[in-house]
């Protein structure tokens, strides 16, 4: 069984990585809100580019809001890919911290399990150890 001093390290080192593990779970979940709300601006943009028959002046108009639109809509194609790409990471990095956690977690038992253990030790070594004589 390994030793107080290596758990107490062991731990350490779980809590960093468990802290880190969250950090990265927080920036990608930030990367997703920030990937819908790019989404988003450009569907509104594609939809103010909509041609409208009232307003339309000539042809070129009409050929620059086509391809104005025509880009937007590609731009649009390429965040929605983006979204789904910053979702998967996000579970990516949240699993990466439930397995964090759980590693931390079991690193406690143990460390519990060590204290028990001595605490055992001890009180068998007071068991074990010979009364104490009176002197008169």
């Amino acid at each position: 069984m390994a030793d107080g001093k290596r758990l107490r390290r062991l731990h350490r080192v779980r809590t960093l990585q468990l802290n880190l593990a969250r950090a990265d779970e927080a920036r990608a979940r930030e990367q997703v809100s920030s990937e819908q709300q790019l989404s988003q601006r450009i569907a509104l943009l594609a939809a103010a580019v909509a041609p409208r028959p009232a307003l339309v002046p000539g042809a070129a108009h009409l050929a620059a809001a086509a391809h104005f639109r025509e880009r937007l809509h590609r731009s649009a194609d390429a965040a929605v890919e983006r979204v789904r790409t910053a979702e998967m990471n996000a579970d990516r990095r949240s699993e990466a911290a439930r397995a964090a956690h759980r590693d931390q977690s079991a690193v406690e038992k143990l460390i519990d399990r060590h204290r028990a253990e001595v605490i055992r030790a001890e009180m068998k070594a007071l068991e074990d150890a010979p009364a104490p004589t009176r002197r008169r």
